[in-house]
């Protein structure tokens, strides 16, 4: 399975932002948890329903979305 192809949007889920797997548990929310210092081992203990991958795919998710080019508009 493409890392990807694990995240997922659903209207009316999570108003539409993307989770992992069809699970309420969003993407926002593991970066979160990754940010504050939870290691993989602490996520996965504590979410036993995510595995290694979806934390992979959380961040290369979250590094596609941060690749963009920024255009300074002269004033």
């Amino acid at each position: 399975m493409e890392l990807l192809q694990r995240i997922t949007v659903e209207e009316g889920k999570c108003g539409g932002r993307p989770c992992i797997r069809g699970y309420r548990m969003r993407v926002s929310d593991l970066l979160s948890l990754l940010a504050h210092g939870a290691t993989h081992e602490e996520i996965l203990e504590d979410y036993p329903f995510l595995e290694a991958d979806d934390i992979s795919a959380c961040l290369t998710y979250a590094a596609h979305q941060a690749d963009h080019a920024v255009v300074a508009v002269a004033s």
